[in-house]
């Protein structure tokens, strides 16, 4: 089975990464996710993708569970081979209209056999942020090269606009409108969504772009580009992110996402409608957006434990000699 079963998983990548825009770091997971899978099959002496069922894929899950896998990562594994039949399901749905009468195929599913099987229940892991100092503070990098400029520019428009690392990447000059101050993003699921642009970004790929000019080769239209004059890469910028923590002194870990869960986190502290960070963040369901209430709860309950006369803890009394 392995060859023939290979060769559908690079058709349903090709399929996914041109056709859905899927990222290349999620390309990479679904890849092993389902390499995982085709060697489960492997075991199982299973002859094609038609004969694999339900009961297969809880097996599949639950030795993956047993060999260690988080269950988020497990999620994500079931969310990949439920694609991929989705994917298949639609190809031989294809097949058929194109077959002669008389003609049938047994190679394709007739049903998704991932679909109502469910991974263990993760904890809840709410997301880390900076707060507004600290965040201030890092994006204020000093230096007036073209590099830093360009770094000032990406750190500034991550948590001005709240883009995901693929969506600022694949930017280009004309995703961003300077005079209305707006960002044109395409996000998953190929999604176009319109953000704002804030005051202090606008200014910085303002000052940004008379050194892209500069280095930019012929014919290349991304916004943010590397010293050889081509699109700036998601590790680049994630290098580059990690440097100028370290840089500014700040102790936790600083990486490109982190920039997202501020702007969601503090835009709720400030009293922002939950459905309208729903929009900015271009989240699909609003339980995703929901885990950031979560975080301005613990912002409240701080202050709450700092101010309140009777969350402050009393000092003990030292017993009298």
């Amino acid at each position: 089975m392995i060859a023939e079963a290979l060769q559908r998983v690079e058709a349903y990548r090709r399929y996914m990464c041109t056709e859905r825009r899927l990222s290349p770091h999620t390309d990479s997971n679904y890849a092993r996710d389902l390499a995982a899978l085709v060697r489960f099959c492997d075991r199982q002496g299973l002859p094609d993708w038609s004969a694999l069922d339900s009961q297969h894929i809880r097996t599949f899950a639950a030795h993956s569970h047993a060999a260690g896998l988080a269950p988020r990562s497990i999620q994500r594994r079931l969310s990949a081979v439920r694609s991929f039949y989705e994917f298949l399901l639609r190809e031989a749905q294809a097949a058929r209209l194109l077959q002669p009468r008389g003609v049938s195929s047994h190679t394709s599913p007739a049903s998704n056999p991932a679909r109502d099987v469910r991974a263990p229940k993760a904890a809840r892991r709410l997301p880390e942020t900076l707060d507004a100092d600290q965040m201030g503070h890092l994006v204020e990098i000093p230096g007036s090269d073209a590099l830093t400029l360009r770094d000032r520019a990406i750190m500034e428009l991550l948590y001005s606009s709240g883009l995901r690392l693929a969506e600022l990447v694949s930017l280009d000059l004309d995703g961003v409108h300077l005079a209305d101050r707006t960002v044109r993003v395409r996000g998953k699921g190929d999604k176009v969504r319109i953000v704002p642009l804030g005051r202090a970004a606008a200014a910085a790929v303002e000052r940004w772009l008379p050194q892209r000019i500069a280095l930019a080769k012929a014919n290349t239209n991304a916004l943010f580009i590397g010293r050889n004059g081509t699109r700036l890469g998601c590790r680049a910028i994630q290098t580059r992110i990690a440097r100028w923590a370290q840089r500014q002194g700040l102790s936790t870990r600083v990486y490109p996402h982190l920039f997202r869960h501020s702007f969601a986190s503090h835009l709720l502290e400030s009293g922002a409608d939950l459905r309208a960070v729903q929009e900015l963040l271009g989240h699909a369901d609003i339980a995703t957006t929901q885990i950031y209430t979560h975080l301005d709860f613990q912002h409240l309950a701080r202050i709450y434990d700092a101010t309140h006369p009777r969350a402050r803890r009393k000092p003990k009394l030292t017993p009298r000699g």
